[in-house]
């Protein structure tokens, strides 16, 4: 049985708190549903009346998942992406092409039976028609796991980034099939050995985000260190001089740091230009650490598929969702996958060897469970650390360097959309002076200069920003609020309520007139107009 179309184009997965109705909007997809069907019919040699539904597997934050199900039993899973999804052709093109190359090199990653980078085929959009994994993702299975299974998927997974950086790239940028890109834009591509595939520009979504995706600006391939640090800064000054306005933040709780006052984008301009002065200074002296390399954009356990029942091992069958896949320098690609990582904690940092407190059974259940939890944060960050420093020396090196963080930190500042504050980006770069020598090894002329009143102020700023944000993630947390404003849709009305009473609470305790205005037009959960920050 077939979903209403109504269904199949519209997002139902959750709601948001505020801009519900633009969200939705955004991933409102049509497409020929008979013609997708017969695309995946087709796609393992079956007629499109052999297909016996199609319906809503998944819906994430830039594709919807289907599976069409055929009479003979067999599955085929269609990823359509949403028209908000940028780089428009590249993104899929590049997905398709990464995959099919871990797949040559053993990587577990789903089978491609056919695909669409453009929209011109009788499904009327873009599509990558793939194979149903079977098996439960890691995410479902991790409560059940012992400690010695968390270890071994934990080594697994070091074992297959091991694999995934045994060879370095020619050039960074992202991976295509040479015929794919030849399409768009012949002759930019670096060849790899096998030449079915080369390096083309980088799909990372900073990149092309909103009015950027029309701007004619160098995004890869990359030839050096020095200009993958660069790319991203030069198209987010290009995107400033052509577009760039006083804008109020984008994020609303952070607007009374500033005094409710609109920030310059020349502002943010002058630090671009201070971070490229600085960029060749943050490539690391080890050119071992420069070589581009590749790895899951997104290792995270909803991302895994695994084999695995009670009393059986756990092995990881499939690497899925390689959207936005970038190839860089291993000083800027390296480091802990977010999911698995737990640097807040002393005992982690410290690479203490975990182990449960020795009261564990005179504990109250709340408490036993919050113990159980710290520990299984800290086995997972302390067995990637230990088995990556075994199987993936270079990676451990990026990793554990003392600039590590550093670099990251001013490259993503530096490369991410101007959102009408330049703070974060500035914070980075004086924090880059304040490591100068380390970071040179001495001799090199320090170009950003920040005077005394410079820092004082910007440690005001940065402190009062911090309580912000600690505040507003507070309240999100209590009614569960994820990225964008998202909630499940049980939740949704509950949550509105909840922000709603929030803010009648803060308009009642507001001293002027002038305060009760400013809360009325800044409430961090009200809808609001986006379209001047894209």
């Amino acid at each position: 049985m077939t979903e209403s179309q109504n269904d199949l184009y519209n997002y139902t997965s959750g709601r948001w708190v505020y801009n519900d109705a633009l969200r939705h909007k955004e991933r409102k997809v049509a497409f020929d549903v008979d013609g997708l069907r017969r695309l995946a019919a087709e796609s393992v040699n079956q007629s499109p009346t052999d297909v016996v539904s199609i319906s809503k597997l998944a819906e994430g934050g830039f594709n919807r998942t289907f599976v069409v199900a055929l009479r003979d039993g067999q599955q085929v899973v269609a990823r359509v992406p949403y028209p908000m999804t940028v780089p428009n052709y590249y993104a899929v093109a590049s997905e398709v092409a990464t995959i099919e190359y871990h797949r040559s090199c053993g990587i577990p990653v789903p089978e491609i039976y056919g695909y669409s980078a453009g929209s011109d085929n009788v499904a009327g959009t873009p599509y990558i028609l793939m194979e149903f994994v079977h098996g439960p993702k890691l995410s479902e299975v991790w409560p059940s796991l012992g400690d010695e299974e968390v270890i071994s998927v934990v080594r697994q997974l070091t074992q297959l980034e091991s694999r995934m950086m045994s060879q370095p790239f020619p050039a960074g940028g992202s991976l295509y099939f040479t015929k794919d890109l030849e399409k768009v834009a012949p002759g930019l591509g670096v060849s790899l050995e096998d030449e079915r595939f080369c390096v083309g520009p980088d799909t990372k979504l900073a990149l092309w985000y909103g009015r950027r995706a029309g701007l004619d600006v160098n995004r890869g391939p990359y030839h050096s260190a020095e200009a993958a640090l660069a790319a991203a800064a030069q198209k987010e000054i290009a995107y400033l001089e052509r577009f760039g306005q006083p804008l109020l933040p984008l994020r609303r709780e952070r607007r009374p740091s500033y005094k409710y006052q609109q920030q310059q984008p020349s502002d943010h301009v002058e630090n671009l230009g201070r971070y490229l002065g600085i960029t060749p200074s943050l490539v690391p002296r080890d050119p071992a650490l420069s070589r581009f390399y590749i790895r899951h954009p997104d290792l995270q356990p909803n991302n895994i598929f695994v084999s695995w029942s009670p009393g059986s091992d756990c092995k990881i069958v499939s690497l899925f969702d390689w959207q936005h896949t970038s190839i860089l320098p291993m000083f800027l690609l390296a480091g802990i996958p977010q999911r698995l990582q737990n640097h807040a904690d002393g005992a982690s940092q410290s690479m203490t060897p975990p182990s449960r407190p020795e009261n564990l059974d005179e504990m109250g259940e709340a408490q036993r469970d919050g113990e159980e939890y710290r520990y299984r944060c800290r086995l997972i960050h302390y067995h990637y650390v230990t088995s990556t420093r075994e199987c993936n020396p270079l990676h451990y090196a990026a990793f554990t360097d003392s600039l590590y963080a550093l670099r990251g930190r001013v490259f993503l500042h530096a490369g991410g959309p101007w959102e009408g504050e330049t703070s974060d980006l500035k914070a980075a770069l004086i924090q880059a002076t304040n490591k100068w020598e380390e970071l040179t090894g001495g001799g090199v002329p320090c170009p950003p200069e920040f005077d005394a009143k410079d820092l004082h102020e910007m440690a005001m700023l940065d402190k009062e920003l911090s309580e912000a944000t600690r505040g507003f993630e507070f309240l999100q947390s209590m009614r569960g609020v994820g990225e964008e404003g998202w909630v499940p849709t049980e939740d949704y009305e509950g949550a509105v309520a909840f922000f709603k009473g929030c803010k009648e609470k803060a308009l009642a305790g507001a001293q002027s007139a002038k305060e009760r205005e400013e809360i009325t037009a800044h409430w961090p959960w009200d809808d609001m107009d986006e379209e001047l920050y894209m």
